[in-house]
């Protein structure tokens, strides 16, 4: 069965540039980089996020679309003006989802979703486990 997050991985024409891009996103450095990708441990849990060159993805679509993962932040409004400020387009706006879950996505300057969102559920497993 499904356990948990491992690894996000999303595709830019100019790695280097997305690699910048995430860099000030995240507030870190990757931790690993080769031709062809780049790669961040982010947050307490350190999950991963990949960068591939886009000239490794498979049936590129012509808008952005499919699955979106939401990352944990503390203020959704705040991070999501913070994306669109630093050149991330809208895709969906803040949106109360009920008591204690707040979502919002954007779509990166290379054309890939990002969701943000304040979790409940995500806040007491953390404190539950002192991180």
């Amino acid at each position: 069965m499904l356990n948990g997050f491992a690894t996000q991985n999303v595709y830019a024409a100019d790695i280097d540039a997305a690699a910048q891009w995430y860099t000030g996103v995240f507030g870190i450095e990757p931790y690993f980089r080769r031709p062809g990708y780049v790669e961040f441990r982010v947050g307490p849990y350190e999950h991963e996020f990949g960068i591939i060159d886009a000239a490794y993805r498979p049936d590129a679509p012509a808008a952005p679309g499919g699955p979106i993962l939401y990352w944990q932040v503390d203020d959704v409004a705040a991070t999501h003006e913070a994306l669109l400020s630093s050149g991330a387009s809208g895709f969906q706006p803040v949106t109360v989802r009920g008591e204690g879950f707040v979502t919002a996505s954007v779509v990166d300057p290379f054309g890939n979703l990002l969701g943000v969102m304040e979790n409940a559920h995500f806040v007491a497993t953390r404190e539950s486990l002192g991180v």
